[in-house]
């Protein structure tokens, strides 16, 4: 060895830890990786739609919660073609139940594009990815990742929660969310030894798993961990105070008045605008919701019917969190005769088929307040 390279290898040493953690996550990982219905087993290659898909229903969603979804999308529209083929309604019914609904329409969005612009095959880059529509930056990184193998580092909360203990982030969500992006890129095993994959997709779900099932937001099996002797955290033993989160902002309470009408065995019902809160969703006709809903006001909005002469106010209020606010809506209820025509801008339909339409929860808590009894 020259002087000037043994100089060099001197002035540069390789750290040991930066090189065994990515090694012992993956090790972890081929003995207790998940099985999860959107996962490709070893040895199998990740299919892209199923990643994509599993990945636009994860966010802000449990695996629990996920899974029958899963299960019901990729058995009715098995490939990104036919789903971006289907009709926005029926997407946003199957969807109807796992909440966040601007989801449901990003997701008929980018399918329509991948369909329509890519022939039915997904960018295999993030920024490929993150030109189509509902695709940010954390889905891009996660899809380039898993279904092509691309060496990135996506970072969800269980990553986030995994390196923060690991580092022992001092900083506060979400302003550390870029510091502990550049710690999990550290955890990327090294392909440059001429391996023919970079496991990157690997790595991610590994973190992503350790996260959900030895690094949990309470009582972490630390015991289990890959990392129990070099978590930083551990060894001060403040894990469970990490990651340090900035206190929450409670929205403001709004409040409002829902009006369930029965005509027989069917139900009154509209379809709210396709852009905003729940966009697209049916729902049964009510008030405006606001800070500070005077109840007489709410029912200045009742739906006018032919032959309706009083509403029966239901005992208690229907409440339901929204990520920005908190809701309270007072129920009111009505019947009318056979052949009562619905309003303009509004339907009837069947009760028994209500389990079709595109109903999110907060709808299914007040129908059900409302008809129970």
């Amino acid at each position: 060895m020259s002087p000037k390279v043994a100089l060099k290898a001197k002035s540069e040493p390789v750290e040991p830890k930066r090189l065994a953690r990515p090694l012992a996550l993956l090790a972890w990982y081929d003995r207790h990786r998940r099985r999860l219905p959107w996962r490709a087993a070893p040895g199998e290659t990740a299919d892209p739609y199923r990643v994509w898909l599993s990945e636009i229903m994860l966010q802000q969603t449990t695996v629990k919660a996920v899974g029958p979804y899963f299960e019901k999308f990729v058995v009715r529209w098995p490939d990104v073609t036919a789903l971006g083929r289907a009709s926005l309604d029926d997407v946003l019914r199957m969807w109807a139940g796992l909440g966040y609904y601007s989801r449901a329409r990003n997701l008929y969005a980018c399918a329509v594009a991948v369909a329509r612009e890519h022939g039915g095959v997904f960018p295999d880059t993030e920024d490929g990815l993150r030109a189509l529509p509902g695709i940010g930056p954390y889905t891009a990184a996660a899809i380039a990742a898993i279904a092509f193998d691309r060496r990135t580092m996506p970072v969800d909360g269980n990553i986030e929660r995994v390196v923060s203990r690991l580092f022992a982030v001092e900083e506060e969500l979400p302003q550390a969310k870029p510091k502990i992006q550049q710690l999990a890129a550290m955890l990327l095993a090294d392909s440059r030894a001429g391996d023919e994959k970079s496991r990157a997709g690997d790595s991610a779900q590994a973190l992503m798993d350790l996260g959900a099932s030895i690094c949990t937001p309470k009582k972490p099996a630390c015991s289990l961990c890959p990392f129990t002797d070099d978590c930083v955290a551990r060894t001060q033993g403040t894990q469970d105070t990490f990651p340090r989160k900035a206190p929450k902002k409670s929205g403001t309470l709004r409040q409002g008045a829902a009006f369930v009408v029965t005509r027989g065995d069917e139900l009154l019902v509209r379809t709210r605008p396709e852009k905003g809160l729940l966009g697209g969703m049916t729902e049964v006709p009510g008030s405006d919701w606001r800070a500070g809903q005077d109840d007489k006001l709410a029912k200045l909005q009742a739906p006018a019917l032919k032959g309706l002469s009083r509403w029966q106010r239901k005992l208690g209020v229907v409440t339901h969190v929204f990520t920005h606010f908190p809701l309270e809506l007072v129920v009111y209820t009505a019947r009318v005769e056979a052949g009562t025509r619905a309003p303009d801008g509004m339907r009837w339909v069947p009760v028994a088929t209500l389990a079709d339409e595109a109903l999110p929860n907060v709808m299914r808590k007040v129908i059900a307040h409302a008809l129970d009894g």
